[in-house]
């Protein structure tokens, strides 16, 4: 970081951020039109919420907040095959602990395990590997969501399973990667996007040569910026002096744990373990090789194969406005149902329940 900042402490030192924010103010005052920053992980966007980035804004300077929840993109569908792998009494059904509460057309896993389900929560795909090697006398079935940086982790629990010869142990995969999900945004003149705050965790693993293509074809701003109040300021700085000189190109704010080729031995074991697919985001529909599929010499760790899941397609409640949210084109206050019937106490969408979404973080800081 240029300022000189070493400690996590002096990324929230307010004196810094406050001379940020004056910078920026500065700077925007020599912008000839508003500009519209979308930051594409969940993590930023409580970070943003959390720390009042917005107030510290002049006008013409707008943060959007875009689809970097992985629970909150994945789709009503996906939540009724979760739900339809609990019905067999020998299937353990093993999640992080945000999917729970997450409503499908019908009931929600949370509802499902006080009826008696088993459904585990765990904090690593490995712990579900040793449910598997623990349990022998049942299948266990681990809801695999999340971009990049998840996938992998995902990835190497299958691998384990396989060196351990596990039969019960298999993966209900919902991966998606960011890089198709920004095109789409980019491209939508409703959006009007100046600009992208990259997602640090994603490029960990991906670099942020991932960004070039992005960035080239339609001349925007990307910057990979931590997640800190220093960090995100810093990052608006290097996204505005792009604007202003009219450069449309990748920069790494957060040098100190992202590269510009990512994680190889990452990068290695998802393209051994997943080949793309179309797969359907909440919100923005069906994007074309936008998700992860497991290949098919690993199909006995496959959840939809081993199980032949045969769930109809659900319609989401269309009184919840989440995906508008996703997209950036609506703020959670816009949504009628926000802070009143849906609270995440009795969340009606995704983006409520999660601890990453827009709708949680406007929830618990925003108001």
């Amino acid at each position: 970081m240029k300022h000189g900042v070493k400690f996590q402490d002096e990324f929230r030192d307010r004196g810094l951020v406050k001379n940020m924010a004056a910078n920026i103010r500065a700077m925007a005052e020599r912008l000839t039109h508003p500009v519209n920053f979308m930051e594409v992980c969940g993590t930023h966007t409580m970070s943003i919420y959390q720390h009042g980035i917005r107030t510290l804004l002049p006008e013409n300077v707008r943060l959007v907040s875009g689809p970097g929840c992985p629970v909150c993109v994945t789709p009503i569908s996906y939540v009724d095959k979760a739900l339809a792998c609990t019905t067999d009494p020998l299937n353990i059904v093993a999640t992080f602990g945000d999917m729970l509460r997450v409503p499908g057309s019908y009931s929600s896993l949370m509802e499902e395990r006080a009826g008696g389900a088993d459904i585990r929560i765990v904090y690593s795909p490995l712990d579900a590997v040793s449910l598997a090697k623990n349990n022998p006398e049942r299948r266990v079935v681990f809801l695999g969501i999340g971009f990049e940086t998840t996938a992998q982790t995902i990835a190497a629990s299958i691998l384990a399973a396989a060196s351990l010869e596990l039969k019960n142990y298999c993966v209900l995969a919902a991966h998606k990667t960011m890089p198709a999900a920004m095109e789409i945004l980019t491209a939508d003149p409703e959006l009007n996007l100046t600009g992208y705050l990259c997602p640090p965790h994603v490029s960990t693993v991906i670099g942020g040569n991932a960004y070039k293509p992005l960035a080239d074809k339609y001349h925007i701003p990307c910057v990979v910026t931590g997640f800190e109040p220093a960090d995100v300021m810093q990052g608006i700085e290097m996204l505005l002096v792009q604007t202003l000189r009219d450069e449309g190109k990748v920069e790494i704010q957060y040098s100190r744990a992202v590269s510009w080729g990512g994680n190889p031995k990452a990068q290695a074991i998802l393209h051994q373990l997943f080949e793309p697919c179309n797969t359907l985001w909440r919100g923005l529909g069906v994007l074309p090789d936008s998700g992860l599929a497991i290949r098919g010499e690993y199909a006995e760790f496959d959840a939809e194969r081993v199980l032949a899941l045969d769930v109809p397609d659900a319609l989401e409640n269309p009184a919840c406005l989440c995906g508008e949210v996703l997209k950036g084109k609506l703020t959670p206050a816009d949504c009628p149902l926000f802070a009143g019937v849906c609270t995440p106490e009795s969340p009606v969408g995704a983006c409520m329940v999660s601890s990453e979404g827009t709708c949680a973080a406007a929830y618990k800081y925003g108001r």
